[in-house]
């Protein structure tokens, strides 16, 4: 049994930017993970687009499947996905749904929707979400500028956020344990690809994070729930940036017996954003260790190597 894990609460409605920032460098210092709270997205809000969700992946498999994953856009059955390659489970037991940036018609219009007749309030309630956690990631991201000693607007400045390549995945977890003789995992072990993602579950524990991902054997704790907060987490491009200053968590889902819930935001700079080490996070002694990428290639490559294609 894995240990619960004591992390930071930020509020993002703490007037004191400048402790709040403290707190978030300290926390992706030492685990890069971390509790949001009073973020701007209310309860009745939350409720209803679980409700929602659950009515989707509810569906029959004929139905859901009419909008399998396009353009990143979409339904993944389950199975389909396997985050960790080097384990040897036939794929991650959960199913999802992507929905990727709504401001930008040419981006929208790629996104795909479950049919009114069947789910009429289904696109309306994801929109209004979509909306307001972005919202709730923008004036997170001033603060990790913030705590990066950088002017809070710096991740506008540099295309991170002008236009964002920002996604939300709803995630369910069927929750059945499998076999004795078979590792059955709801997600296997990986770090995020991006810049930050905000999550948030139904309550039904399951999640679980290794703070040394060199560490072998690793060592898992659990993340325990707290109502209406986000868990927010670090992803590999923010490590790139920060020249491995904030790290990227290794994390998973366990099956808890019982079906659970979650939605991912992962908010992504604008693909042509140069990834490079920030002049706050080298030195002399302390040289960049990875070269500039563009955004949009690196993300590209990692979703390759993800789902195959």
């Amino acid at each position: 049994m894995a240990e619960g894990l004591k992390l930071p609460i930020i509020d993002l409605s703490s007037p004191d930017r400048n402790s709040s920032a403290s707190s978030i460098r300290q926390a992706c210092i030492d685990c890069g993970f971390f509790y949001l709270v009073n973020h701007g997205v209310e309860e009745e809000l939350l409720g209803q687009v679980f409700d929602q969700s659950s009515k989707f992946f509810s569906l029959p498999l004929k139905d859901k499947s009419k909008l399998t994953r396009k353009h990143h856009r979409g339904y993944t059955a389950l199975f389909a996905e396997n985050l960790d390659p080097t384990s040897s489970s036939k794929g991650d037991s959960k199913e999802s749904f992507y929905i990727g940036p709504l401001e930008d018609a040419t981006q929208d219009k790629l996104n795909q929707w479950p049919s009114e007749d069947i789910l009429p309030s289904w696109r309306p309630t994801m929109e209004t979400y979509y909306k307001k956690v972005l919202s709730a990631g923008k004036r997170l991201v001033s603060l990790i500028s913030l705590a990066l000693n950088l002017d809070e607007d710096f991740f506008e400045k540099v295309g991170g956020l002008n236009k964002h390549t920002a996604f939300l995945r709803l995630l369910h977890y069927p929750g059945e344990r499998g076999s004795s003789d078979e590792e059955v995992l709801g997600a296997s072990a990986h770090s995020d690809y991006g810049m930050v993602t905000l999550l948030i579950s139904n309550g039904v524990p399951g999640l679980q994070v290794c703070r040394d991902k060199f560490k072998q054997p690793r060592v898992w704790e659990d993340v325990p729930h707290i109502d209406r907060a986000f868990i927010v987490n670090i992803g590999d491009m923010m490590e790139r940036w920060t020249n491995c200053l904030f790290q990227s968590t290794v994390h998973r889902v366990i099956p808890a017996g019982q079906e659970r819930y979650s939605m991912a935001f992962f908010l992504d700079p604008n693909e042509d954003s140069v990834v490079e080490c920030l002049t706050s996070c080298c030195n002399e002694s302390l040289p960049p260790r990875f070269p500039p990428i563009r955004s949009g290639d690196y993300l590209k490559e990692r979703l390759r190597l993800t789902y195959g294609s």
